[in-house]
């Protein structure tokens, strides 16, 4: 299996040209074809000598995925089930709002945290995406918006997987995107939601990097969240908590709290109250989320006076919390729900 074009960084490509006796603007060229000028045929790339071409396309894979299907909601959410070079299918979703276009990807086939409430964990993790993998789901929404004229402003990694066990890859694909020579998403921009890998938290702390890190809490206490999310039996939430302070105090960025509400589960007001006062003073951010029905989990929704009720009471603990917009509700809106439609119309017909 040759290497993704999209996996590889500006000063790697300079150092492949130097290796094939290219002088280093090359490098500069390829970027461009690639990420500006987004032409997916290496016989295309005009301003390359032939030569130089077929060596790139004895050397690399420019086709990362095929899309399988798309859906697109009245809202103009669009969603993508994309099939990678194993046969694998991932899921890539464009997101429109008031400041831009935003795009949600996945980094791994699969997950193996096993929310309770989520869709992507059906079926167990499969394996990682490469860093030119996640690219790649970027620069094919790009295409998809370079029809209307528009841009992806903001990306941010919440699609299938944690980023955070899949960290190497993860890094690399921001600093690809970020690059002025790259897509030119500024690093404001882009947002990792991890489930709580501690010690990459701590990690990520030193990365030097200015984006946003989202928290995926869902429960105010250890033992609702053992129920729900079983990563916090190995990170346990005092911990946890212990290591978003760092976090803050390292980098100067302010985190946000996901917060899924489930009918009867956490979005009963002594469990808002007991929010409010695990976060008070924190001066992070709780984002509210109605949960999306999945068919094999069988969650209800909490209806929206109760959610508007649970962040009245967060704020008077002066705890500042949005209730997220919703996308995509006439579709596949669950995180791995189409993809898992997917795996059961292929076991269906096997």
């Amino acid at each position: 299996m040759k290497p993704f074009v999209y996996d590889r960084i500006h000063t790697e490509w300079k150092e492949w040209m130097e290796e094939q006796g290219e002088p280093a603007f090359r490098a500069d060229q390829v970027m461009d074809w690639l990420y500006r000028k987004r032409v997916p045929r290496f016989d295309e790339w005009s301003n390359l000598s032939h030569g130089l071409r077929e060596r790139l396309a004895d050397s690399f894979n420019l086709h990362a995925l095929e899309t399988i299907t798309s859906q697109q909601s009245a809202d103009g959410t669009v969603k993508f089930l994309f099939q990678l070079h194993d046969g694998h299918a991932i899921e890539t979703v464009i997101m429109r709002h008031q400041y831009g276009n935003s795009v949600c990807v996945t980094t791994q086939v699969g997950c193996r945290i096993g929310c309770t409430f989520c869709a992507s964990t059906l079926g167990g993790l499969k394996r990682n995406l490469t860093a030119g993998e996640i690219v790649a789901q970027v620069v094919e929404a790009q295409r998809y918006l370079d029809q209307a004229g528009e841009r992806v402003r903001s990306v941010v990694i919440m699609g299938i997987g944690e980023p955070f066990e899949n960290y190497d890859a993860t890094v690399r694909f921001i600093r690809i995107i970020n690059d002025p020579l790259g897509l030119k998403i500024g690093q404001r921009h882009i947002t990792v939601s991890t489930s709580g890998i501690v010690p990459s938290i701590h990690r990520f702390a030193d990365e030097g990097l200015q984006v946003g890190l989202a928290i995926s809490l869902h429960a105010p206490n250890q033992e609702l969240r053992k129920r729900l999310m079983p990563v916090s039996r190995r990170y346990p939430l005092e911990e946890l908590l212990e290591a978003c302070h760092g976090y803050e105090e390292k980098t100067g960025r302010r985190l946000t709290y996901e917060y899924a509400l489930i009918g009867g589960k956490n979005d009963q007001p002594e469990h808002a109250h007991e929010l409010g006062q695990l976060l008070t003073g924190s001066g992070s951010l709780v984002n509210l989320i109605p949960v999306n029905y999945v068919p094999e989990r069988n969650y209800t929704r909490t209806p929206r006076n109760q959610i508007f009720r649970f962040q009245r009471i967060l704020e008077s603990y002066q705890v500042k919390a949005t209730v997220r917009r919703e996308h995509g509700s006439d579709i596949d809106a669950a995180c791995g729900q189409l993809r898992a439609k997917h795996m059961n119309t292929e076991r269906q017909s096997s």
